[in-house]
Order: C-alpha cells, then sequence, then structure tokens
C-alpha cells in the first residue's frame, strides 16, 4: 500500500467508450493498474486502505496516473477517471484538482464503493469540478446507491448503467424496458447515458437499438496502455429515417457573461428578444429577455444537446413550470458550451409536420 499512495507500481489503463450512432470511439475510461503480488487483488488492496483510512491518497494516486496521460488523448475525446463520494472533500483529493485547474474533458465518477450520505455536503465539492470545466458522472446506476431522487440531487452529466443490468438485455424484455425508461429520464435532466460491461455483439445491438448513446466493454475493446483501438469496427446506429433535431432549428443569440451587459444590450437594441448568460468557459447559464435583465432575475434554464430529437426538445419545453414554459430552450454543443437557442414556436412545427 506504501509503494501505491507513492506512485510505485501503478500504471494507467484506458478503456474505449463508443458513440453508438455513429460507431467511433469518443471517450476513455481511465483505470490504474498495480503490481502486486498474485494473491492479493484490487478489491483487497481498496479493501486495506479503507480500514486503514488511507482510502485518499491510494485513489488520489491513480487519479494523477490517470491524468498525466491527458495531453496526448486524441482529438474530440473526454477521459472518465474514478472516485469516491466520500473522499471527495480529503485534501489528498483536492489537491489533485489544484494540480489540474482546467479539467475540460473530464467525467468525474461518483463510484459504488460507497454510499452517498449527503448530496448537499458534496455540493461545494461537486460545483468546484464544475466549476474547472470538469463534469459529473454517476457510474454502476443499477447496482445500488443511486437512487432517482438523489439522481436528480446529483444533477449527473452521464448515468452509466452497471454491467448487471446490460448482461443479457439481448433475450430479458424487463431489462430493456428498464433501459427505455432511464433513457427517457436521462434526457428530462440533460444527462448521456452509457452502456457498460457490453460482451456480446446481440448485447451491443440492443442497446444501440434502445437508443444507448454511449457504450463501453469487452466485446468493443479491452482496457489498454494509452490509447487502445476497438477490438473490430463498429457500424453506426441504424435509422429507419432521419429524425429532424434541434440543430436544424438553431437560432444564434447574443451570449455575455453578466446581466448588467445583457441589460445593455437590450437598452441600446431594442429589436432583441433573448440574451444567453453564459460563465467564463462558455457554459449558459440562463435565458434573458428584456426585463428579467434589467431587474437581475437569473433563472436555471432547460439545456438541450444539438443532436436532441425535436420531439424529445418539445416534451421538455411543455413539461416546465408554467413560468417559463415558453421561454427559449439552451442549445448546447457535446462539451456542454453554448451554441444558440431554439423556440418553442419552431419545435412545434416542426414536431407537426
Amino acid at each position: 500500500m506504501d509503494a501505491v499512495s507513492a506512485g510505485t507500481g501503478v500504471t494507467a489503463a484506458f478503456q474505449p467508450i463508443v458513440d453508438t450512432a455513429r460507431g467511433i470511439v469518443v471517450g476513455f475510461e481511465g483505470l490504474a493498474r498495480f503490481e502486486m503480488p498474485a494473491e492479493i487483488g484490487v478489491e483487497d488492496l481498496f479493501a486495506q486502505a479503507r480500514a486503514a483510512n488511507r482510502s485518499a491518497e491510494i485513489e488520489a494516486r491513480c487519479l494523477r496516473v490517470i491524468l498525466a496521460e491527458r495531453g496526448s488523448v486524441p482529438a474530440n475525446c473526454f477521459i472518465a477517471v474514478n472516485v469516491s463520494p466520500h473522499i471527495l472533500r480529503h485534501e489528498a483529493i483536492r489537491a489533485v484538482w489544484r494540480d489540474h485547474p482546467d479539467l475540460q474533458g473530464i467525467f468525474v465518477e461518483l463510484t459504488e464503493q460507497s454510499v452517498i450520505d449527503s448530496v448537499v455536503d458534496l455540493e461545494p465539492e461537486l460545483d468546484a469540478i464544475r466549476g474547472a470545466g470538469g463534469l459529473i458522472a454517476v457510474d454502476d446506476l443499477g447496482s445500488g446507491y443511486a437512487g432517482l431522487s438523489r439522481l436528480l440531487a446529483l444533477k449527473p452529466a452521464l448515468i452509466k448503467l452497471d454491467r448487471e443490468l446490460i448482461t443479457g438485455i439481448d433475450t430479458d424484455e424487463a431489462k430493456r424496458a428498464l433501459v427505455e425508461m432511464i433513457g427517457t429520464f436521462a434526457s428530462r435532466i440533460d444527462s448521456w447515458v452509457l452502456a457498460e460491461g457490453i460482451e456480446t455483439a446481440a448485447e451491443y445491438d440492443t442497446i444501440a437499438a434502445l437508443g444507448v448513446p454511449l457504450a463501453q466493454g469487452y466485446y468493443l475493446a479491452r482496457p489498454g496502455p494509452a490509447w487502445p483501438v476497438l477490438a473490430a469496427p463498429v457500424p453506426p446506429r441504424a435509422v429507419s429515417q432521419p429524425v429532424p433535431v434541434v440543430r436544424n432549428l438553431l437560432e444564434v443569440v447574443p451570449a455575455v457573461e453578466s446581466v448588467a451587459t445583457a441589460a445593455s444590450i437590450f437598452t441600446d437594441h431594442t429589436e432583441v428578444r433573448t440574451v444567453v448568460l453564459i460563465d467564463h468557459r462558455g457554459r449558459p447559464v440562463s435565458v434573458l429577455d428584456s426585463e428579467s435583465a434589467h431587474l437581475g432575475l437569473v433563472t436555471d434554464a432547460v439545456r438541450v444537446n444539438l443532436d436532441t430529437p425535436v420531439r424529445d426538445a418539445l416534451l421538455r419545453a411543455v413539461t416546465r413550470d408554467s413560468t417559463h414554459r415558453y421561454d427559449p430552450l439552451i442549445v448546447t454543443d457535446n462539451a456542454g458550451r453554448y451554441a444558440g437557442v431554439v423556440r418553442l414556436e419552431r419545435l412545434i412545427t416542426t414536431a407537426v409536420q
């Protein structure tokens, strides 16, 4: 354990994550590999670390080894790293984030190794990760703590489906129904879904047909040194007919980093109807009209991805609180950056065509 915490005998391995719609690698899960006697397994190591109250220093070392490789990650790919929720507030973990102040392209997975007792207690840590450009993922949905109410509180950008839920899904109608339900829920909270533990072509074909956007497992590729390729080419997801997406309805409106600037725009340009408030990393915060800008009223807006189907976006729009039901939806790219807005009237006219 001392050698591991010092960084000796720890290496990084990466497992590809596939975009099922396009059949290409879009990310990698970073995993730590340890040089240990054969009789000691990884679970034994982490169990000993927990018993000795040294989990944080072991996981911090794993994070550092994985993040050291990020400079060579293939273009347009993200990296997912694992962290136990109960050690997020530990100084060893905070020190890792300080040494990596820019977390763009990093998903931080909250793993199943420990139960989240209080999401509120974790909010400062999660806000700091998001503030550095990182995204939050919830690991192992289907095998443990992540109930729907807790997911709502965590607001993850990525929900991972546990291998137990994916194994045999091609022959299990109940599992398919559950994955469809989770997909609908995820789309309503601006989350992606990733199916992990895929070991057969039938399992992959099934989750692709269900519209699960991301996939990972031995069938696609085993973990390896940076950066492993797929075991075999993966065909893009079959689509019976083109589905209209919000990308085609995009309207670009001014984006500013302060409410005062937005108010000035409305004052100087009376023809402007909408301004989007963004943070310093280009991520949208709120939709402002003239009244809300001049009053300084900032409320969270619904965000949809460029490739969100129009009908899904419309469903999300009309089920909002009545106060904001007719506000434009903010559209983001895959990195969560502001791309434009889409108005309810355009969603309606497109959906009924």
